[in-house]
């Protein structure tokens, strides 16, 4: 009997962690919306009162709290939970999203937990192959390195844990792990989120149509998902035989032009320079909580060939990256989000929240 025969016939108990935010809410949608699944357990840092069919919630801190009891029975896990801020305490985000994820899956292991299904990422990638002028930029498998980007901590640390993923392999054989590579995943509700996260609270969703240009410099484009789309990868990671690593985004790519058609604004070029000194004057007075390493990250991502994810997840993406944008865009202007404490909607008492304990951090 395979896995998925054996899970599919028994039912499945699966534990997500980071299970309110933007993919975890998906996510715990997905599963229980999946027939092998019989039930979900939802950790997040704070509580929620969000009702999800087949599913209950604990608070639990995955950098400080027992995890192992918690974990036990489980018959998979995925773990989703990290921190993007603050970017000024980078031995914050460390604490929460290595030391945090390495506790997790030492203490799934300790508890028998034979499927782990982990969130890496395209920034974990080091910086694509050059392609020359004229000729379609080539994609990268799996197999690419992943060494990210040295100037941000968001790339470091999914790079440092790819390495830790190697040697844990190596350790636990038995165990199925499963390395998701996904692209930018974004849906309407988790656009006050993601405002907040990396615009913070001075940059008002409801400018947008306003905006007249859009920026265009070398390297700017990216592939993009509904959260929606990279859950169904998820949950098929989940319950079916694969181990490793899965590139997960949408086609084609989003670049200045995607950005300007769905806002109505024109195109203009920029050298990349000037863009990069805007974000690191903003970030070092406080102004915006996006460090220019992330800019600096994002211009050196390969686009990412997702043919494994086709044929042996059987995954393909429902929505086009165009309308995911346009969703997203429409979920910015009007301050959308969702009833979990990291997605809730935007408000004046939440912006006034925001600047008081720091741009980009709610309490």
């Amino acid at each position: 009997m395979t896995e998925h025969s054996k899970a599919s016939s028994s039912g499945m108990h699966v534990v997500v962690t980071g299970a309110t935010g933007n993919v975890g809410t998906a996510v715990v949608r997905a599963l229980g919306a999946e027939p092998a699944v019989t039930s979900v357990l939802g950790l997040a840092r704070r509580g929620t009162d969000w009702t999800v069919p087949k599913s209950t919630f604990a608070a639990v801190d995955v950098a400080s709290d027992d995890l192992v009891e918690t974990l036990r029975g489980a018959d998979a896990l995925v773990h989703l939970a990290w921190l993007f801020q603050p970017t000024h305490k980078p031995e914050t985000t460390w604490e929460n999203n290595v030391l945090g994820t390495i506790r997790t899956v030492t203490a799934a292991a300790e508890a028998d937990v034979p499927v782990i299904v982990v969130a890496s990422s395209v920034g974990a990638y080091s910086p694509g192959p050059t392609s020359e002028p004229g000729v379609e930029e080539p994609r990268v498998d799996e197999t690419w390195p992943t060494h990210g980007w040295p100037g941000a901590a968001y790339p470091r640390e999914k790079a440092y844990l790819e390495r830790w993923y190697d040697a844990f392999e190596l350790e636990h054989p038995e165990i199925r792990l499963v390395r998701m590579r996904p692209g930018f995943i974004f849906q309407r509700r988790s656009a006050t989120a993601q405002r907040r996260i990396f615009a913070g609270p001075f940059v008002p969703g409801s400018l947008l149509p306003a905006i007249p240009v859009v920026p265009d410099m070398p390297g700017l484009r990216m592939q993009i998902l509904h959260s929606d789309d990279a859950a169904d990868a998820y949950v098929r990671a989940v319950v079916r035989p694969v181990r490793g690593a899965f590139n997960i985004a949408a086609d084609p790519p989003i670049d200045a032009h995607s950005i300007a058609e769905v806002l109505g604004a024109r195109v203009v070029p920029v050298k990349r320079g000037i863009i990069r000194s805007a974000v690191a004057a903003a970030w070092h007075t406080h102004l915006a909580p996006a460090d220019p390493g992330l800019l600096d990250t994002v211009l050196r991502l390969p686009l990412m060939d997702c043919t494994r994810a086709r044929t042996e997840l059987g995954w393909s993406p429902s929505a086009e990256p165009l309308d995911v944008l346009a969703e997203f865009v429409s979920g910015l202007r009007e301050g959308a989000g969702a009833p979990t404490p990291p997605l809730v909607a935007d408000s004046l008492r939440g912006r006034v929240e925001e600047v008081a304990t720091g741009v980009g951090v709610r309490p």
